[in-house]
């Protein structure tokens, strides 16, 4: 299961009501922090989840209320003691955006090691953090006024065990569990791989984070099938769509029109302009294109899990 909690939904300036863009995904005792806004350590606190821990920050760009929560939450990072290796990843130019950063924050008692994701993204189990096998995380180009990226993570899974064709093949009972953790076993002088006593793949789970984007192919293509997509949606009113545009950004319905194109099962809106009082106002905007769509708020959690 993926729990994903939501700490920051504000754009450009952060409110007493909305936090600047971040969002924490946790996988099996694992977690990413997607962006770091200015007053992200007290987003987390007030929602009741720990940073302390994170094992990668993942940016989507460079622009100030993405990242400017980093120094601060670094340096309290080396404060509590850390000495786990923290990765950091972003679209391109992430060593010379963080240069700065990392000066601010000076020594830390652990290291940190920037990471840009390959096209075919990473394994997430290759970085020896303890991610299972099954979990990947992947960048996508996204549209905005600087080079921007969002993210995909997908935790597969495997088909289901199949007791009959390991006694075919003679493999010992006591054997059956690492086959079904997808670890190959040897009987006798034969290789056995989990392949072979496993049914065909099932339905995993998939996250999508867009950080701030116009529409864009890449993203449609990104998200499609996803179990939750969380979007920006910058502008509420309809008739900003073509301010949207201008900007890089998205309005409710254009939002909307990339889950309905994508089928993904939920969406949720964030990065409101600070001109949006109440985006609940303005919900219907995004409803009457996609009904499945939530405004997000600080704080809000979800877990996702696999179908049975």
């Amino acid at each position: 299961m993926i729990d994903i909690t939501l700490l920051g939904t504000a754009a450009l300036v952060p409110l007493p009501q909305r936090s600047l863009t971040a969002a924490l995904l946790s996988c099996g005792g694992r977690s990413i922090l997607f962006d770091c806004g200015e007053g992200t350590q007290t987003a987390a606190n007030r929602a009741n989840v720990s940073l302390m821990k994170v094992d990668m920050i993942a940016l989507t760009h460079y622009h100030g209320d993405h990242i400017f929560g980093m120094p601060g939450l670094l340096q309290t990072m080396c404060s509590m003691g850390r000495t786990e290796t923290l990765y950091i990843t972003g679209p391109e130019g992430l060593k010379e955006a963080m240069e700065p950063i990392l000066k601010l924050v000076g020594w830390t008692s652990y290291t940190i090691t920037l990471l840009e994701l390959a096209p075919e993204g990473l394994q997430l189990s290759e970085l020896g953090t303890g991610w299972s096998r099954e979990s990947k995380l992947t960048a996508f180009q996204t549209e905005h006024r600087i080079s921007s990226q969002g993210y995909c993570f997908t935790l597969s899974r495997a088909g289901k065990f199949i007791p009959q064709k390991a006694r075919e093949l003679g493999i010992p009972e006591n054997q059956w569990g690492l086959l079904q953790k997808g670890t190959s076993i040897q009987v006798g002088n034969t290789i056995i791989q989990p392949e072979q006593v496993l049914g065909e793949p099932r339905q995993g789970l998939k996250f999508v984070f867009t950080g701030d984007t116009a529409v864009c192919d890449t993203l449609i293509k990104a998200a499609a099938e996803a179990d939750l997509l969380i979007c920006e949606a910058t502008y509420s009113e309809n008739e900003q769509a073509n301010l949207a545009i201008e900007h890089g950004h998205m309005n409710f319905a254009q939002a909307a029109s990339v889950a309905a194109r994508a089928n993904v099962k939920q969406l949720w809106l964030v990065h409101y302009s600070q001109m949006i009082d109440d985006p609940q106002v303005h919900l219907h905007n995004a409803t009457d294109i996609f009904e499945h769509t939530v405004c997000g708020l600080d704080g809000m959690k979800t877990t996702l899990r696999y179908q049975k």
